[in-house]
C-alpha cells in the first residue's frame, strides 16, 4: 500500500494537523495525513468558535501566511465580532462563532483539492528512528510507512483519560478511542513527558432553553472577515449568542459534588488552563463571588445544540445537570451529553528547537497540544510552522523562523521552547512586548512577502497585499502633503470640542489629535473626493488611520525591536558548555545548558537567568 518513501507524514488531523499537512504539500513535499478517524478532520472539539484576544491576530497571520484556518472560519461563520474596539488597535481581536459542522466540512474540502497530499485512516502506534534520525512510522494495522520527516500533532490523544466525576475511561475525546504507543517510543528515546488536562462543558438542547431570560449577544453591525483574500465575504446575516449567571444557589448544589470531583478527590493530579477553568475550579478559586457568566452558543446554523461557555466542569452528570437547571433560562434543559475532563500525555517544549523540530531526533516535530498549548489557533499556527520547516528540511533549505517582533507566532514559539510551560499555554497580547507592531491588521505586511518566498503564500495574496499596502501608504502621505484651511477645519475641531486653528496647516497633524477621526474629517471635500476616486475600501482606511494616529508608538516599538536583532545577532555556539562561565550563576548554568539557545537574546528570555548571567556571557564572547 505504501511503497514509496513520503516527504512529510503528518500525524493527527486536528487543527495542527490540517494546517502542518497543507503546508507541507502546498510547498510541494509529498505529503501523507494519518489520523484515527478522516471524518473528524479538523474537529472542533471544545467552543465552535475561532479567534478571540490575541488568538484572532494568530488566525490573521496564518491567513497572512498561506494557511487555511482564515478562509475556513470565514466560510462557516455565523457571527463575527471585534472585540476590545473600546481599546487601542494592538488590543483589537477578531472572532468569529462556527457552524461546527460547516468548519470540518470545509477543512475537510479544502485538504482534498490540495495537490501533493494523500490521507490515510488509522492509529500511528509508534515511530522509526535509524541513528539520530526519524526514517519512518508504524500503524496499529502493523503497516510500516517510509518517509524523511514526521510532525507528531496528537492533541489529546496519547494516553487520554476521560473523567465524569467518579467514571473514568480511555478516550481522546467524548466518543473516540485514546492513542497508544507513541509517548512509549519517544520515553525510550530519551524525550521527557508529561500529564496535562483540559475539560468541556455539556452540550444542550436549544429547544429546551428560555432565551427570554438571558441577554442576547448580537454580532458585530458592520462585521468584518478573518482572510485577507477576496474569495471570502463578510456575514448578511448572523445568529446571535446569549449570556446568563449562574448564582449562589448553583454554587451550592455543584459543592454537593465536591467530595465526588476528581479535581478534589485526587485522581486528576495534572494541571488545568489557568486561564479556562473549570467551574469547579471558579466557584473554589474565587469564593467571594457570587456569580459567574455564561455564554450560550449556537452550535450552527440550523442545529439546535448549544454550548454552554463558562460551564466547563468533570462533576458527576447529576450534579451537572442540577446546578445547570437552576442557572435562569435553563429550568427545563435537556443535555445532549455531558461535561468532563481529559488529562492526557504532552512532552516539555524546551525539547525543541526554534523551528519546532525535536532536538534528539534529526526530522521529527511536535505541534499543538503535544507541546502544552491550549487552543485551536495556538495548535494551527504551530502545525504551519512545522509543516513549513519539515518541508524545508526535506528540501535541504534554510530553516524558517518568526521573531518576537514578527509575529504572535513568534513570540508562542518562542516562549515555548525557551521558558516552557508547566499549565497548557494560551496566548495573551500581554505576552507580546511589541503588540503595537502585531496588530490583526497588518498581519499580512508583515508576513506575506516571507511566506511568498518560501513558495507558500501564493501571487494573488502577495498582490492582494502589495495593492493594500500601496493605498493605505498614498492616503497616509495625501494627508501629509494636504493642507486645510481654518474656515473649512474649525467646525469640525469647534464639533469635537478640539483646540482650533488660527492658519492652514497640513491635515496630518489634525489627523493625529486622539478625538479627531477619519470619519470626522470625510466632511472635508478632499477627503472624500480622494476616498471615492481611489475606490479605497475599508482595510485601507482603518490602516491609514492607524499609521497616523499610532505613528509615535509605532515607531517607539521598532526602535524598541531593532535593540533586540543586536542582541538576536550574537549567535551562540551550538552544545555550548555553559558550566564553565563559573561567574554565571548555577541555576543560569543549568537551565542554559538545558535550553542551548542560539542567540544571546534568546538566552536573555530563559526563566531563571539575570542580566548579570547575560553580561557574563557577553564578555566571555568579547562584546
Amino acid at each position: 500500500m505504501f511503497s514509496t518513501e513520503y516527504d512529510v507524514i503528518v500525524v493527527g488531523g486536528g487543527h495542527a494537523g490540517s494546517e502542518a499537512a497543507a503546508a507541507a504539500a502546498n510547498m510541494g513535499s509529498k505529503t501523507l495525513l494519518i489520523t484515527m478517524n478522516l471524518q473528524n478532520i479538523a474537529q472542533m472539539s471544545c467552543n465552535p468558535a475561532m479567534g478571540g484576544i490575541a488568538k484572532g491576530q494568530i488566525v490573521r497571520e496564518i491567513d497572512a501566511m498561506g494557511g487555511y484556518s482564515g478562509i475556513v472560519s470565514d466560510t462557516s461563520a455565523i457571527q463575527f465580532k471585534m472585540l476590545n474596539k473600546s481599546k487601542g488597535p494592538a488590543m483589537w481581536s477578531p472572532r468569529v462563532q462556527s457552524d461546527r459542522m460547516r468548519f470540518a466540512e470545509d477543512w475537510r474540502l479544502m485538504l482534498e483539492k490540495t495537490k501533493n497530499l494523500d490521507f490515510y485512516q488509522d492509529m500511528v502506534s509508534g515511530i522509526l528512528v535509524k541513528g539520530e534520525k526519524i526514517v519512518g512510522v508504524k500503524t496499529s494495522l502493523g503497516l510500516t510507512i517510509n518517509t524523511k520527516a514526521v510532525i507528531l500533532t496528537n492533541g489529546t490523544f496519547l494516553n487520554g483519560l476521560i473523567h465524569i466525576g467518579e467514571k473514568s475511561f480511555g478516550g481522546g475525546r467524548s466518543g473516540e478511542r485514546a492513542a497508544t504507543g507513541i509517548t512509549k517510543d519517544l520515553v525510550d528515546l530519551g524525550f521527557e513527558a508529561g500529564r496535562m488536562k483540559t475539560g468541556t462543558p455539556p452540550r444542550v438542547d436549544g429547544r429546551s432553553l428560555d432565551f427570554s431570560k438571558m441577554i442576547e449577544q448580537p454580532g458585530d453591525e458592520n462585521p468584518a472577515k478573518f482572510s485577507y483574500l477576496p474569495i471570502t465575504k463578510p456575514l448578511v446575516e448572523q445568529r446571535s449568542c446569549h449570556m446568563t449567571y449562574t448564582s449562589v444557589q448553583v454554587h451550592d448544589l455543584l459543592r454537593e459534588g465536591f467530595d465526588r470531583s476528581p479535581m478534589f478527590n485526587g485522581r486528576i493530579e495534572s494541571i488545568g488552563p489557568r486561564y479556562c477553568p473549570s467551574i469547579e475550579d471558579k466557584i473554589n478559586r474565587f469564593a467571594d463571588k457570587d456569580r459567574h457568566q455564561l455564554f450560550v452558543e449556537p452550535e450552527g446554523w440550523n442545529t439546535i445544540e448549544y454550548y454552554v461557555n463558562g460551564f466547563s466542569t468533570s462533576l458527576p452528570e447529576d450534579v451537572q445537570y442540577k446546578a445547570l437547571s437552576s442557572v435562569k433560562g435553563f429550568e427545563n434543559v435537556k443535555f445532549f451529553r455531558p461535561g468532563y475532563a481529559i488529562e492526557y500525555d504532552y512532552f516539555p517544549p524546551t525539547q525543541l528547537q526554534q523551528t519546532l523540530e525535536t532536538k534528539l531526533v534529526s526530522g521529527l516535530y511536535f505541534a499543538g497540544q503535544i507541546n502544552g498549548t491550549t487552543g485551536y489557533e495556538e495548535a494551527a499556527c504551530q502545525g504551519l510552522m512545522a509543516g513549513i520547516n519539515a518541508a524545508l528540511k526535506v528540501q535541504e533549505r534554510e530553516e524558517f523562523v518568526l521573531n518576537r517582533d514578527e509575529a504572535y507566532i513568534g513570540v508562542l514559539i518562542d516562549d515555548l521552547i525557551t521558558k516552557g510551560t508547566e499549565e497548557p499555554y494560551r496566548m495573551f497580547t500581554s505576552r507580546a512586548e511589541y503588540r503595537t507592531l502585531l496588530r490583526q491588521d497588518n498581519a499580512d505586511f508583515r508576513l506575506t512577502e516571507k511566506s511568498y518566498k518560501l513558495g507558500l503564500a501564493s501571487q494573488e495574496r502577495l498582490r492582494v497585499m502589495e495593492d493594500k499596502k500601496k493605498a493605505s501608504e498614498a492616503f497616509v502621505s495625501f494627508f501629509k502633503e494636504t493642507s486645510v484651511a481654518p474656515e473649512e477645519i474649525n467646525p469640525v475641531l469647534k464639533g469635537k470640542k478640539s483646540a482650533e486653528v488660527k492658519q492652514s496647516g497640513k491635515m496630518f497633524k489634525i489627523f493625529a489629535r486622539p478625538n479627531i477621526s477619519l470619519s470626522d474629517l470625510r466632511v472635508i471635500p478632499s477627503v472624500e473626493n480622494y476616498i471615492v476616486e481611489n475606490n479605497l475600501k475599508d482595510e485601507v482606511l482603518e490602516q491609514t488611520e492607524i499609521q497616523v494616529k499610532y505613528a509615535g508608538y509605532i515607531e517607539k516599538e521598532k526602535n524598541n525591536a531593532d535593540k533586540l536583532h543586536r542582541l538576536e545577532n550574537i549567535k551562540i555556539p551550538s552544545n555550548f558548555d555553559y558550566s564553565k562561565l563559573k561567574s554565571m550563576s548555577m541555576e543560569a548554568r543549568e537551565k542554559l545548558n538545558k535550553i542551548q539557545p542560539r542567540t544571546v537574546s534568546q538566552a536573555s528570555r530563559v526563566s531563571g537567568v539575570s542580566p548579570a548571567d547575560i553580561s557574563v556571557l557577553l564578555v566571555y564572547m568579547g562584546r
